[in-house]
């Protein structure tokens, strides 16, 4: 028995079981600390396997590799060898490798880097196939994210486009401006005449309560009537035929980047300034905060202060001014005149292209330059490997599926879902069952 001082200094009896206690109760922390640690990691794998953009990464793997299983059920040598596929199984293994191998690989050379090509040239020029096919994805999925982020569904970009291609167009065939500025001014007529088709759904929605989704959709069809009939007044085709413009001038087009025989131009870097100024515009700027305040909670922001109406018609006016741009990709970029196509699909690809953005300024870039890139695979695609360009669009689709159900991709792949959060069980041990 040891002897040690107590707070008024008379020595008090300390006996050998009391002495071992602390040390007996200190010798169980290593292993729980171990435990948790291991519980931290798990937690942390958890949430990086669960989160968004593992689960955008893994929704297009399982859309290419759908795609390419498509592709060799109905190609025709694996069919043939699937006949006899138990007689000579090596037969119709070799021919859906053959199939699947050329579906990858013409996609990448079309898309990226033909390795095949007998110049540098050549072998680079599909990198910058895909960053011109970009250009309006970009431009045009932003225009449809500024909307969402506000909590609307900007349908409508598909007609803001068309009325951006008509400005734009316009100032380019008819307007003589000196060098330089010519450009400047049908950048801007097309950005003004996306802005005051996209400004007409804000204010009947601000104003009148009008549905959006319906007001777009019936503008669009406004908007491909309106281009059928200018292109077919002198304005636009002059001495030409009906349906086509005259050309638009090198002095009111975007430069290319490298020359030929390369079709990048400026308009890159006008996109990608573009989501430069939507980053800032929604993340630190008095408006953007606005908007997403009106996007999450409209009754929280009114009572915050937010003028809701206010706040849709400039965030329709900044979609439909990003539409228009979205224009000059093909108007002023790679076409330089007008058509019945000019829009193309880009309006309805731009919200393929936010929703696997996220609604985000760098999400849709980088998603825009993915579907560019898929765009610019699919035409080597089909010259090279005899695959149609429509399955392009099926792996699209199958992108979007499976970006809208993220429960399903989780199911498919047995990911975890980060939301769900298990609490350990607390462990009783017999002598604390025994003291109750």
């Amino acid at each position: 028995m040891t002897q040690t001082p107590n707070p008024t200094g008379d020595p008090t009896p300390i006996e050998p079981s009391m002495q071992a206690a602390p040390e007996a109760a200190e010798a169980p922390e290593a292993p729980a600390s171990r435990q948790d640690r291991r519980k931290d990691s798990q937690s942390v794998i958890r949430e990086i396997m669960g989160s968004s953009g593992v689960l955008i990464f893994f929704a297009i793997l399982l859309a290419l590799i759908i795609g390419a299983i498509l592709v060799a059920a109905f190609d025709p040598r694996v069919q043939t060898t699937a006949s006899y596929l138990f007689a000579r199984p090596s037969d119709f293994f070799a021919a859906v490798w053959h199939s699947i191998s050329g579906f990858f690989s013409s996609l990448f050379r079309g898309a990226l880097f033909d390795y095949s090509a007998s110049s540098t040239a050549r072998m680079v020029r599909p990198l910058t196939e895909s960053m011109t096919n970009a250009v309006p994805l970009i431009l045009a999925g932003l225009s449809v994210a500024v909307a969402f982020r506000a909590g609307l569904f900007n349908i409508g970009a598909q007609g803001q486009i068309i009325l951006g291609a008509l400005v734009g167009g316009y100032v380019g065939i008819a307007w003589e401006l000196p060098v330089g500025l010519h450009l400047i001014v049908a950048v801007l007529g097309a950005a003004l005449g996306g802005a005051i088709w996209g400004s007409i759904p804000g204010i009947l929605k601000a104003k009148a309560g009008a549905n959006e989704v319906i007001v777009t959709i019936m503008l669009n069809s406004i908007a491909l009537y309106l281009l059928s009939f200018f292109l077919k007044t002198k304005t636009y085709i002059g001495a030409g035929y009906a349906g086509k413009s005259e050309n638009i001038p090198a002095d009111a087009s975007y430069p290319l980047i490298f020359g030929p025989p390369f079709r990048l131009h400026y308009g890159i870097l006008v996109a990608l300034a573009a989501a430069a100024f939507v980053w800032w515009l929604l993340e630190r700027s008095t408006l953007g905060f606005e908007i997403r305040a009106a996007g999450a909670n409209p009754s929280a922001a009114r009572t915050a202060g937010v003028s809701v109406n206010r706040t849709i018609i400039i965030t329709m006016i900044i979609a439909g001014a990003l539409a228009g741009l979205a224009a000059t990709g093909p108007v002023l970029g790679t076409e330089r005149f007008l058509s019945n196509g000019v829009a193309a699909s880009f309006g309805f690809d731009a919200i393929t292209v936010a929703l696997l953005g996220r609604s985000r300024p760098v999400g849709v870039v980088f998603a825009g330059l993915l579907f560019g890139a898929l765009n610019a695979g699919a035409a080597t695609m089909q010259a090279a490997a005899q695959i149609p360009v429509d399955i392009v669009q099926v792996a699209q689709a199958i992108i979007v599926l499976l970006i809208a159900a993220p429960p399903l991709v989780r199911w498919i792949l047995r990911l975890p879902d980060p939301e769900r959060r298990t609490t350990p069980r607390a462990r009783v041990t017999k002598k604390e069952v025994a003291a109750a």
